[in-house]
């Protein structure tokens, strides 16, 4: 008998796993039905004579069978919970073929030329990836009236697309790589595969349905053993599956995709560098940029000129661009923009007097510049908290007084550069970055208490009823990160009053300062010397050259 190639193969492997996924599922239920199994051939024995009537057995028999009925009961338990189980279901934005209608009509064609069934729909992910996911079980979707079986059987996967890609990908590159993504449809159509499937995901959906109820405890336990049972069977299984789609999608666009593939890591970077350093300082003010998939073109578009890794990429952009591929591309983005503020930091599913959109051309007035007055401010309030330290050793006339002057000090980077210089602003930098980190912790937490209140708080659940962020884009920022990010807002507000600087956007650096209509990178240097070495000059010289009055009072947020 010849060898089997090409997506068979992989078809083969991945249906020799799936029934290994469900024999694991065939030996539970044979384990659980072994005491009934055992009563009923106890209880055929008595009632034919094969087994005597004496007290050993009369024991037995009681024994065999209330173990039989205990048995029945927790396996239907389990059963229960795992048949019922909503599995998890990826945060995404619906695209209703009405809506996308060349979209769909390419994915179609794709799957035409693949010989697959084609997706049962499209939703797009706010970030860098594509998959298909089975949304078959009765709590999913619109067709949860229908039968179990019927749905199973007739629906096929949704295809799950990455929203940059639509947006900085060219139409035939996304064809080429959705092609692989596309032809899992496929194996997933296979009677066994798609049941192996469904059982693990159900075994995944009880453990977390179990979670932290004692009640459920033993549910927990049969399901977590399970999945460990056919843990490494079903990694063999989509191991097998994708290998199959892989080898299917060779025949279309294989030269494009290895172009696309390289699209897909840029910008996957440009991606990063804009939610970091762009998005994530407008969500922070209760603010969410509502198209963030067309930034992301200007951000890797910057980084294209930036980086000679990446020339040539941007020639491409006189092509067609996928997300034409939409009827309304603005209010998918607006919808992507969205989902991905609560995904990445957690916020209202709706626009509200605390959550409301930012266009691109108001971030620099209403992100960058009302950030730097934020920051400058709670700075100056730290510091009027902050005594003046006695220095030892220093003679009377050195000295500072123990108690401040009850008269707040005028917000000027002035009295910034005073306190941070000299011997004792190492130690003064240092109680500043530590009473920064609690100021920043406690209205952090004042801001969940009002959300909490409001209904609209990241404590109210995960993305499904609430709002906590499954994926948070940065740790905690350390003491001495958040005293160099708060003088440079104060060094920027005076700028801007003093010396007519006026905030702006850096698309792959986030908010920056601009003299003259151009960005001016260095202050960040002079910064860091100041902070960390307590050396001011570098800092007014930067000031001199600008044309900065340290001195003049700064207007606070």
């Amino acid at each position: 008998m010849g060898l089997v190639a090409g997506p068979e193969a992989g078809v083969l492997t991945a249906r020799a796993r799936a029934l290994a996924v469900l024999r694991v599922r065939s030996t539970a239920l044979a384990v659980a039905l072994l005491p009934a199994a055992a009563a009923v051939v106890l209880a055929a024995g008595s009632a034919m004579g094969r087994i005597p009537d004496d007290s050993v057995w009369d024991v037995i028999r009681p024994v065999v069978s209330a173990l039989a009925v205990l048995a029945l009961v927790l396996a239907a338990g389990v059963a229960a919970v795992v048949a019922r189980a909503r599995p998890a279901l990826s945060p995404t934005v619906p695209i209703p073929e009405s809506t996308a209608p060349d979209l769909y009509r390419l994915v179609r064609d794709l799957a035409e030329r693949l010989d697959v069934p084609a997706p049962s729909a499209i939703a797009l992910t706010p970030d860098c990836d594509s998959w298909l996911e089975d949304r078959t079980h009765p709590a999913h979707g619109p067709s949860r009236e229908r039968p179990p079986a019927r749905r199973r059987a007739g629906d096929a996967p949704v295809l799950v697309i990455g929203s940059p890609f639509l947006w900085w990908m060219r139409v035939a590159e996304l064809r080429a790589l959705l092609a692989p993504v596309v032809a899992g449809t496929g194996p997933a159509a296979h009677p066994d595969i798609a049941a192996a499937r469904r059982f693990v995901r159900g075994l995944d959906a009880a453990v977390a349905v179990a979670a932290g109820r004692p009640l459920l405890a033993f549910v927990g336990w049969a399901a977590r053993l399970l999945l460990r049972s056919c843990r490494d069977h079903a990694a063999e299984m989509e191991r097998g599956v994708a290998a199959a789609a892989s080898e299917r999608a060779q025949a279309v666009d294989y030269g494009l995709r290895i172009v696309a593939q390289e699209q897909v890591g840029l910008a996957y970077a440009g991606w990063d560098r804009l939610l970091n350093r762009v998005a994530l300082p407008a969500w922070r003010m209760g603010r969410w940029p509502s198209r963030l998939d067309a930034g992301v073109v200007s951000a890797l578009t910057e980084l294209s000129r930036r980086d000679r890794l990446a020339e040539g990429f941007a020639s491409r952009l006189g092509e067609r661009p996928a997300c034409d591929l939409l009827e309304e591309p603005g209010l998918i983005d607006e919808a992507a923009s969205l989902l991905a503020a609560r995904l990445f930091h957690g916020g209202p599913p709706e626009p509200g007097p605390d959550w409301s959109p930012v266009s691109w051309s108001q971030y620099p007035e209403e992100v960058v510049d009302r950030k730097w007055r934020l920051e400058a401010a709670r700075l100056h309030r730290v510091l009027d908290d902050i005594a003046p330290r006695v220095l030892p050793g220093l003679p009377d006339a050195g000295r500072t007084p123990l108690v401040p002057d009850p008269t707040p000090a005028a917000p000027t980077v002035a009295r910034v550069l005073e306190r941070l210089t000299g011997p004792a602003g190492g130690g003064v930098g240092e109680e500043l970055g530590v009473r920064l980190s609690a100021e920043v912790a406690r209205e952090a937490a004042r801001e969940e208490r009002v959300a909490e209140r409001g209904g609209l708080g990241a404590s109210a659940g995960s993305w499904i009823d609430g709002l906590a962020p499954l994926f948070p884009l940065q740790p905690p920022r350390s003491g001495r990160e958040l005293l160099a990010d708060h003088v440079t807002a104060m060094v920027c507000c005076a700028a801007v009053d003093t010396a007519g600087a006026v905030p702006g956007l850096d698309w792959l650096d986030g908010p920056a300062l601009l003299i003259g209509g151009a960005r001016r990178a260095d202050l960040a240097r002079t910064v860091l010397s100041l902070i960390e070495d307590g050396d001011g000059e570098p800092l007014r010289a930067w000031l001199g050259e600008i044309g900065v009055r340290p001195e003049k009072p700064v207007r606070l947020g």
